[in-house]
């Protein structure tokens, strides 16, 4: 019975992630009429905000060239290579704590000093990390 709870919970986010995502594409006007791609937002000043799937610091020559860049975080280095739903409830509390530690401003580089160190955000943690940096990014927006 609890596991029926966890699933109809599960599709019940994803609904909810999903209508989140298509209101944003929508007031954004990024809609597949748009024949130009939307230029990328930079939050941070200087960087990639690791919130998209693509991006122009993403070639591989990027990945060479750059080196992490550490938010006092040296403890999740150790969650490398693993897999993002491999997480205990423990661990992503631990990303979660470092992640409302970091500034907002830093948020995005944040993530995207995890993606460049090999460590995958916990599947729990990233629908919230993702809803926050969009959040942020609207606030710069209307700013």
């Amino acid at each position: 019975m609890q596991s029926l709870y966890l699933f109809i919970g599960i599709i019940a986010f994803f609904i909810l992630a999903l209508a989140l995502s298509n209101y944003f594409q929508r007031k954004r006007g990024n809609t597949k009429e748009r024949e130009t791609a939307a230029p990328a937002i930079d939050l941070s000043g200087g960087g990639c905000c690791g919130a998209h799937e693509v991006c122009e610091k993403d070639s591989l020559i990027a990945a060479f060239a750059e080196k992490p860049e550490y938010f006092d975080d040296e403890e999740l280095d150790h969650y490398s290579n693993r897999e993002s739903d491999r997480f205990t409830t423990e661990e992503v509390d631990e990303f979660r704590e470092v992640f409302y530690s970091v500034l907002d401003r830093e948020k995005p580089r944040w993530v995207r000093s995890l993606q460049m160190r090999g460590i995958s955000l916990p599947d729990e943690l990233k629908d919230e990390v993702l809803m926050i940096i969009n959040e942020l990014r609207e606030q710069k927006m209307h700013a």
